[in-house]
């Protein structure tokens, strides 16, 4: 994957929700890998995310983007916008795995429509072939499954051509599921997809708080990337603990 990490630990990562460039090089600087600009839960637009896309880059760390749908329209737009790949959203079945493949990659594997004047074409100067190698070769294309069809099905979406890893979404899964995260019923989904996607030879990935002793845990279990806490999360806990460690107990 494009945010290989050679440590002992596999690439980690974090969600930027802030529609502002200090915490994207705040992100960078603190050493993560990659970063997941979110445009599902949020109110960043495309345009904000092109900066953080930009900034991101700049520092040598990947541009992940969470796209509010599966439209090929987004897809394409946050790729030309140098985008290092895409996560998608509540991808349930193989056949929504393949649709969003195919508008990830340059036909003949998919429908994605050249854009090389866009900065992922470096504005019309990289050379035509290493502008479409990149996006077939090294984009990436990563579905969140959320939905225990997702999960039962993860062999045949993880076998999609154009599939390259999947993140779990826990949170979403063990509320539809109507059970707690902890419960042996969804754990034991987890840890079949993990099993799963290791036999694929593709990552499992998994987003978690800003818990470091859970994520080296994980870790060992072999997933093979981690989303960590997130920016609006990290502000709001350092300043309710500064807060509360002023005023003291009541």
């Amino acid at each position: 994957m494009m945010f290989d990490n050679p440590g002992d630990l596999p690439p980690i990562g974090t969600w930027l929700k802030i529609p502002a460039p200090d915490t994207a090089e705040i992100a960078a600087a603190a050493g993560f890998d990659f970063v997941v600009i979110d445009l599902e839960h949020t109110m960043l637009n495309l345009e904000t995310a092109y900066t953080l896309i930009a900034i991101t880059s700049a520092h040598g760390v990947t541009p992940i983007v969470r796209v509010p749908d599966h439209r090929p329209s987004t897809i394409q737009r946050v790729l030309d916008a140098g985008a290092g790949g895409v996560l998608v959203p509540h991808v349930d079945t193989p056949e929504q795995a393949a649709a969003v493949a195919r508008a990830t990659r340059f036909p003949p594997r998919g429908t994605r429509g050249s854009g090389a004047t866009s900065r992922a074409g470096r504005w019309g100067r990289l050379p035509r072939a290493e502008y479409l190698d990149f996006g077939n070769a090294h984009a990436l294309c990563l579905p969140q499954l959320e939905s225990e069809s997702a999960m039962r099905d993860a062999e045949h979406i993880l076998a999609v051509d154009g599939v390259d890893g999947v993140l779990i979404g826990a949170a979403d899964l063990s509320m539809e599921m109507g059970r707690a995260a902890t419960d042996p019923q969804v754990t034991d989904l987890i840890d079949a997809v993990l099993a799963t996607a290791a036999e694929a030879g593709k990552p499992c990935g998994f987003a978690l708080g800003a818990d470091p002793a859970r994520a080296r845990e994980l870790a060992a279990r072999g997933f093979g990337f981690l989303v960590l806490g997130n920016d609006s999360s990290m502000l709001a806990t350092a300043a309710a603990t500064l807060v509360a460690g002023t005023r003291g107990p009541e």
